[in-house]
């Protein structure tokens, strides 16, 4: 099969100087890298294509016998290479693209100031219900990394300063040559830093930033709910060598109420009533937030039935309305009772038995029911 054109093959002009197919081949060796392609299996073949094409042309009397001659002129010095012919250029522009696809430590060639943004911090605030109904402002007190007010963040003592580092002479990184891989990391003496510290801060040991607490204000919104987040800007860990601080994110955690279970903008309760009033009906007082409410309860209501009291609930964060309030009623058993009431109830419910179909309808559907499932 015929080889394509070496400067088709990188999308380049005959004419192209280094810098563009440097460019060219490091764009081509980005897309097709087998392991940012593990699904295509033609991606190593076009990898191994660009890295063919660049191999000839980045090596000045490659080029030229190619220019010349065509694959002719330079199929036997490709067979020349090995995995160690590769010259300096391909080295450095693979050992790029190396540290493009598997992230380098700080920076690339020529050094990149190790700079960092300081780490978000997490503070779990709990309040109470009618805190996350109304809204609240509170204050809390978190511990936080601070920038050293000693050395001001240099991490070096009074009258010293931190010094260039001599492994990797202030780039923060040092490149390893492991066959025609060229491959970055941070340097094992500075960790990347680029500078060494030879007489540390006695406040922070040479790390610039000191272990505080600080109290800070948090104004929390009407309507709130579980696990809503708010966020103050710039209020994390002070950031390294500079860097900006990170942010404080305070999680909302909401007690458990006596009588209310919150629902998102809904609430809910039990309300017992009593056998009398399920009975006959009647008009009882229920709790609110904003306090006490009436409705009436029709005769003849059943426990489990639910009352809706609308706009009794919360308006939430990004909600134009209020939530309601769902009341379920409970009938309430009487208990310790006397002989007479016992009686009473007896005599009740001998009269029920006489006509069980009209008191006790529930009763008699249920029983029809179990005759059906068992056959009678």
């Amino acid at each position: 099969m015929s080889k394509r054109d070496y400067y088709e093959i990188l999308g380049v002009n005959k004419d192209a100087n280094d810098d563009e197919i440097k460019k060219a081949y490091r764009k081509l060796a980005m897309k097709f890298h087998p392991d940012r392609n593990p699904d295509n299996p033609k991606a190593e073949e076009h990898f191994k294509e660009a890295k063919e094409a660049y191999e000839m042309l980045s090596d000045a009397s490659k080029r030229s016998a190619y220019d010349q001659y065509g694959h002719a002129g330079v199929d036997q010095q490709a067979g020349m290479g090995g995995a160690g012919g590769f010259g300096g250029g391909f080295a450095d522009a693979f050992g790029d693209i190396f540290g493009d696809i598997f992230g380098g430590a700080g920076g690339g060639r020529g050094g990149r100031s190790n700079v960092y943004r300081g780490a978000d911090l997490r503070y779990n605030l709990e309040i109470s219900l009618e805190e996350a109904a109304r809204g609240t402002e509170t204050k809390i007190r978190i511990p936080t990394m601070a920038e050293c007010d000693t050395c001001h963040g240099s991490g070096a003592k009074a009258g010293s300063k931190p010094e260039t580092c001599p492994t990797c002479a202030g780039h923060g990184q040092v490149r390893m040559q492991q066959g025609f891989f060229s491959i970055q990391q941070a340097c094992p003496k500075c960790h990347g830093s680029g500078k060494v510290i030879a007489h540390p801060c006695p406040t922070c040991q040479g790390s610039g930033r000191v272990k505080q607490y600080k109290t800070l204000a948090v104004k929390i919104p009407s309507g709130v709910d579980e696990g809503d987040r708010i966020r103050l800007s710039g209020e994390g860990e002070a950031g390294v060598n500079g860097g900006p601080p990170g942010d404080l994110y305070v999680v909302i955690q909401i007690k458990p109420h006596s009588v209310f279970q919150r629902d998102h903008n809904d609430l809910h309760c039990e309300m017992p009533i009593s056998f009398t009033t399920a009975a006959l009906g009647g008009e009882i007082e229920i709790p609110t937030l904003d306090g006490h409410a009436k409705i009436k309860i029709p005769a003849e209501t059943q426990s489990g039935k639910v009352f809706r009291l609308r706009g009794k609930g919360i308006k939430g964060v990004r909600s134009n309305a209020h939530g309601d309030l769902m009341c379920h009623m409970v009938v309430e058993t009487p208990v310790s009772l006397t002989e007479r009431q016992k009686e009473l109830l007896r005599e009740l419910e001998t009269l029920n038995e006489q006509d069980g179909a009209r008191h006790n309808p529930r009763t008699k559907s249920w029983m029809d029911k179990m005759k059906q499932f068992f056959g009678q």
